[in-house]
């Protein structure tokens, strides 16, 4: 029996449209095809959109056949189900009846704006808190690299749905790394953009500006083509950075760069420790990148004690929003409960505390970007944990859990700046591994450039992982 066909990409998928050996009816039909195969075992979807994706695709073969052209026309597309999707319920993770939504958010009518046909919502974990993408409403969603493992969260039936081929990429939102460790745990690139980057409408300022939506696909230049697409604002949103074209740097070169290797990690309260091969790969990462004719570096930001003490007031401030967002009916997981509660008694003077010192910390993490271009560090601490580590933990055992794994990608989303998790390989026991490029702000196209040229060395996308979530599981692991 052979090898299974490579995943296509999207530039692959649009060069057969336009050639003409594809449609979209056909590609949208794959995708359910695969999607419907899967979700008994890999689990990655909470909606599928099968009727009116179909009716989509339809229409994006008549525009092309009468000669229409848009960046994204007849591509399957998923997203998190933390976004608006008309007439389909938000649940983010949670259970219990929600009412549908009445209108797409916005990051969902850019993409249909670009052509893409959006052809689910994927699984998260509730209100996008844990980096792991389990929870009553749903189960466990699996890493297609091992299913025994998780593919992290809380965008991991975004990165789950993207690595197993089901669709060639999926919107994530990123509230403390929740696009890049899923992508670091499923050999993705994950681009949490700058803050505003992509709009976060109808919600103006989700988890008081600590959450973006973001990207994950297979290559960087797929993962700058949909940023493109996704990126934009309405009048109201608070946060409107400048306009860049991304896709105009994957094939860039971003001349000679100075790059600190960063290996210390920020102020939390739980201890956390670098798993030896993330080190070891973190180190290759960096080899690399001085065979690209960079200067590399130790050297790390000076987080200090502000930036996570500011940290906790804004993201669980943020979870009341959203438990008003959904209303009465759901039923939530007693550790949201609890993180809730924390809420409440942060979010007066200590939530104005942290949302007033940003402007301090922007200054004090900046001053390394006096020295150096771009930050390489790791993106996770740990590989992927077992899906189910985190079933019976209690508030407390999960965030020290938490912070075991995951303790190093929070910092840029105070900040508000860009980030990308790049592939850079895999564990003894063939989890993946990943590392994030970090840079002041507005400096996606920089890292976008040079995550390309990692990509050019490395040829993520012919690495995809042995296809077993087509059988169903013989016993529940």
């Amino acid at each position: 029996m052979g090898r299974p066909p490579r995943f296509p990409t999207i530039g692959e998928q649009l060069y057969q449209l336009a050639s003409g050996t594809v449609t979209s009816t056909e590609l949208v039909r794959r995708s359910l095809r695969a999607i419907a195969a899967s979700q008994s075992t890999l689990n990655a979807f909470r909606v599928v959109l099968t009727e009116s994706a179909l009716a989509e695709a339809a229409d994006a073969d008549r525009r092309r056949a009468a000669g229409e052209q848009a960046p994204l026309l007849g591509i399957p597309i998923a997203v998190k189900d933390d976004v608006d999707v008309a007439g389909v319920p938000t649940s983010f993770g949670t259970a219990g009846p929600i009412r549908p939504a009445t209108e797409d958010s916005e990051v969902v009518r850019r993409l249909r704006e670009a052509g893409a046909v959006i052809v689910g919502k994927t699984n998260c974990c509730e209100l996008g808190q844990w980096p792991f993408t389990s929870g009553p409403a749903f189960g466990h969603t699996r890493n297609p690299w091992s299913r025994k493992h998780t593919p992290g969260g809380s965008s991991g039936g975004s990165a789950a749905a993207v690595a197993a081929g089901l669709v060639a990429a999926a919107i994530g939102s990123d509230g403390a790394g929740s696009v890049r460790v899923p992508a670091a745990w499923t050999h993705l690139v994950g681009i949490k953009p700058q803050r505003g980057r992509i709009s976060t409408w109808p919600i103006l300022d989700p988890f008081n500006g600590i959450t973006v939506n973001g990207v994950l696909a297979r290559t960087v230049a797929d993962a700058a083509l949909v940023l493109d697409a996704a990126s934009g604002n309405v009048e109201d949103d608070l946060y409107k950075p400048p306009p860049v074209r991304m896709f105009d740097s994957v094939g860039a070169a971003p001349g000679p760069l100075k790059i600190a290797l960063s290996t210390r990690f920020p102020f939390t309260i739980f201890p956390a420790r670098l798993h030896p091969e993330i080190r070891a790969a973190l180190t290759e990462v960096a080899e690399q990148l001085g065979m690209l004719g960079h200067t590399v570096m130790e050297g790390n930001p000076n987080y200090g004690l502000r930036l996570p003490l500011s940290f906790l007031p804004r993201s669980t401030a943020g979870l009341l929003e959203w438990a008003e967002r959904l209303g009465d009916d759901v039923t939530l997981d007693p550790r949201t409960e609890a993180n809730m509660r924390m809420g409440r008694l942060l979010s007066g003077a200590l939530l104005r505390w942290a949302k007033a010192t940003e402007p301090l910390l922007h200054r004090r993490v900046g001053a390394i970007f006096r020295s150096v271009d771009v930050v390489v560090a790791p993106t996770t601490a740990q590989p992927p944990p077992p899906a189910r580590k985190f079933d019976d933990l209690g508030a407390s055992a999960t965030d020290r859990a938490m912070i075991a794994d995951c303790p190093v990608t929070f910092p840029w989303n105070v900040l508000g700046w860009p980030s990308i998790n790049v592939p850079a390989g895999f564990t003894c026991d063939g989890l993946p591994i990943g590392v994030q490029l970090m840079g002041p702000a507005n400096s996606e196209p920089l890292l976008i450039s040079l995550a390309a040229e990692l990509e050019a060395i490395n040829g993520w996308a012919n690495k995809q992982p042995e296809i077993w979530w087509n059988t169903p599981l013989a016993t529940e692991s």
